[in-house]
């Protein structure tokens, strides 16, 4: 058993039980790791929370997935292959239970069989406007089709039929964002769509929303007219979306013009050659342009 060693991330600690083989694996994005592991708690009897050697199915985990376990991930980029080791997280883990025991522990054709049951259960919580539990349904529905998916050579017939499914349940997922105000993520998550599959009209339109809400004006523009684009029978929808973007536009543009106005006393107040030498004499001589003069002039 090797020391205690201090991973890069506050509040872990890791001690190898048995060495692994060869160097450190650099996983990249899409990359799938399966292990075994044991949870406890740090108690006196060592409380086993979890043990997927007693259910007899390995975890998988799919690295640089958006819907990833946290921890887990840090703390399989630290072992060799072969390698066993002890973790102490002073920290919130996420158990692989909490995404529902047997969606992991199934079999591809298991998993496969239980997406659309995800999906149906997603699509009700969401109109019954339960957003934040419709999530998790289809966060558990991408997983069991990411890890389908690895096995299955890129861009070839059954890879790109997983991957419709999934980017549908993406966009499903960015949508019960949108209603939880979490528009970076939705922008995050449309763009990762856009750039694989850039003729997919419901990304863009998602994303221009989300630009909506966040005062990106251009971009949220130029997604809906690349909407329109792909799909001129959207042209009502994008008309409404543009409406209301054009309309807080000018709320704006009222809201600054009327912080930034200057306020004078009429000529009414003053005699008219006080009035020209204590103000607009100063400004006649101050101002950089006839331009410039011109918007003065215009605020008496």
């Amino acid at each position: 058993m090797q020391d205690t060693l201090l991973l890069g991330s506050e509040g872990i600690k890791k001690t190898i039980l048995h060495g692994g083989t060869g160097e450190i694996p650099k996983f990249i994005t899409g990359a799938k790791v399966t292990f075994h592991f044991r949870t406890q708690l740090c108690d006196d009897d060592r409380t086993v929370i979890d043990d997927s050697k007693v259910v007899g199915t390995p975890m998988e985990v799919v690295i640089g997935n958006m819907f990833k376990l946290d921890i887990w991930e840090t703390l399989l980029s630290s072992m060799r292959i072969g390698e066993v080791a002890e973790f102490w997280c002073d920290t919130i883990v996420s158990q692989p239970s909490e995404y529902n025991r047997e969606s992991w522990a199934l079999s591809d054709e298991e998993r496969l069989k239980v997406v659309p049951v995800l999906h149906g259960q997603g699509n009700k919580l969401y109109k019954q406007g339960r957003y934040q539990e419709a999530t998790q349904k289809y966060k558990e529905a991408i997983i069991c089709i990411k890890n389908v998916q690895t096995k299955e050579k890129a861009w070839e017939a059954p890879w790109l039929k997983l991957e419709k499914t999934a980017n549908t349940l993406t966009l499903n997922y960015c949508q019960c964002l949108l209603r939880m105000e979490e528009y970076y993520e939705v922008i995050e998550h449309t763009s990762d769509i856009i750039n694989q599959h850039p003729g997919s009209v419901k990304a863009f339109y998602l994303r221009g929303k989300a630009h909506m809400e966040v005062w990106n004006e251009a971009e949220a523009r130029q997604d809906f007219s690349r909407v329109l684009d792909l799909d001129p029978g959207m042209k009502k929808a994008v008309k409404r979306e543009l409406a209301v973007l054009n309309g807080e536009t000018e709320a704006m543009a009222g809201e600054e013009a009327k912080n930034l106005s200057i306020h004078l006393p009429g000529p009414e107040k003053l005699p008219l050659i006080n009035y020209w030498n204590d103000f607009v004499g100063p400004m006649c001589l101050n101002a950089p342009s006839a331009r410039e003069l011109k918007c003065w002039l215009c605020c008496f």
